[in-house]
Order: C-alpha cells, then sequence, then structure tokens
C-alpha cells in the first residue's frame, strides 16, 4: 500500500484533513505530521522526513507547504508525488514578518485566543453557510495546540526561505489545490507554482477558502483520491 503524509498548515492538526482521511484510509496508508517542535521550516522538514517511509507521497497544506518543498529540497528522491495546497513558495515579506512580532508578544501574554480570533481567523474562509462551524473546528485546534507551538510556528515563518528555484527543480508529479477565495495563499500564487512546475496540475476550488478540505471536503477529497489513487 502506499504511504501518504500530510503536513497541516500553522496551528493545525490531522482535524484539517478529518474527511480526506475518513474516504481516503482504506487505498493509502496516511500518517499527520507533526511540525510543533522546532522553529525554522528547514529543522521541522528534516524531522518530517526523519519519522517518515524512505518513499511516499507528500501533501502539505499552508505553513505545511513549505515545510513540504523543504523537504523536496532535502531528500527530493524520496517523494513520489506531492501536493501542495493553499501556500506559497515565497519568502516571508518584511511587513508580514513585522506584523508577526507584536502576535508573538500577545501569544506569551496568554491572549492567543485573541490573535486567532481577531487577526487569523477571519481571512481563513469563504462565506459559506458552514463557515461558523469550520472556523470554530480551527479555534479548537489553534487553542488545543498552544502558544508555545504559535510562537515557534511564526518564527518558522518568518525565516522560511524562498522555494522556487526547488519547484523548478522538483521532477515528480505535483498537484496544486487552491481555495477561489483564499486571501492568505491567493490563486494567482498558485498558478505562479504551475508556471514553474515541469510536471504539475491547477485544481482551484470553488466557494472555498484557505481551507478546502473543511470548506469543500467532498470535492477536495475525489481531487486527491483521482490524482493520488486511481
Amino acid at each position: 500500500m502506499k504511504c501518504l503524509v500530510m503536513i497541516p498548515g500553522m496551528m493545525c492538526d490531522g482535524r484539517i484533513f478529518s474527511p480526506q482521511i475518513d474516504e481516503l484510509s482504506d487505498s493509502i496508508k496516511i500518517s499527520i505530521a507533526d511540525i510543533s517542535g522546532h522553529s525554522s521550516v528547514e529543522e521541522l522538514a528534516s524531522e518530517v522526513l526523519k519519522n517518515s517511509p524512505p518513499k511516499f507521497h507528500l501533501l502539505g497544506h499552508s505553513m505545511g507547504g513549505i515545510v513540504a518543498m523543504e523537504m523536496c529540497s532535502q531528500e527530493p528522491s524520496r517523494i513520489e508525488k506531492l501536493v501542495l495546497m493553499d501556500t506559497n513558495p515565497k519568502a516571508e515579506l518584511e511587513e508580514v514578518k513585522a506584523m508577526r512580532e507584536p502576535q508573538i508578544q500577545a501569544a506569551k501574554q496568554g491572549k492567543l485566543l485573541d490573535v486567532m480570533r481577531d487577526e487569523m481567523k477571519p481571512n481563513y474562509l469563504a462565506d459559506t453557510e458552514d463557515k461558523e462551524r469550520i472556523l470554530q473546528i480551527c479555534m479548537d485546534m489553534a487553542i488545543s495546540i498552544g502558544p508555545e507551538v504559535f510562537i515557534k510556528q511564526s518564527k518558522a515563518l518568518q525565516s522560511r526561505l524562498d522555494q522556487q528555484n526547488t519547484l523548478c527543480s522538483i521532477d515528480f508529479p505535483v498537484l496544486l489545490i487552491c481555495g477561489s477565495s483564499d486571501i492568505l495563499c491567493p490563486v494567482e500564487r498558485h498558478e505562479l507554482m504551475h508556471s514553474i512546475i515541469n510536471d504539475s496540475e491547477l485544481k482551484v476550488i470553488n466557494n472555498a477558502g484557505h481551507m478546502p478540505s473543511l470548506e469543500q471536503p467532498q470535492e477536495t477529497t475525489e481531487v486527491l483520491k483521482k490524482w493520488l489513487i486511481n
């Protein structure tokens, strides 16, 4: 059976992929990577590689996609297929780096809930009838993960490298998935990746923002099933 390593985004855990895990587990062996233990993308990627099978399919969402690209830089020969979902290959802009500093300070002061509620989660989702339920899942994940991980992940994102050269050198198939209404990692960013990857497909999920795996779970699952398994 093929193996699929799934890497959640910032302040997310396996719940972000729950619909896909339920549907795909009979056909592919799934493991959820932990990116909570280091404050650099390079160290996180190395840790995930250390805990992954010799050969595997790889899916990264958002920050998980950033870690996945670094894994492709470190050990590309181990990856058979790659899925990048609502992510960004570029280094962090200076203004975004600066914006993270007050968020880090707030988390240190016990105000993680305020940061997630007021500054981050409102940008995550498309305006659908299921929005509030999905936002609550996102908040539950963030609170259970906690402020120490938020601080580490924020610092890792601040110092991340541009991965466009990595994408140019990939010689295995890549699927790019993006919600049509993603504000954080817009469609244009995925079109850029599609243009520089040798063997890639781009699928835009309508009526979804940054979390298509939860916002449009059935369509996202069908796209993954067709590409990974069929």
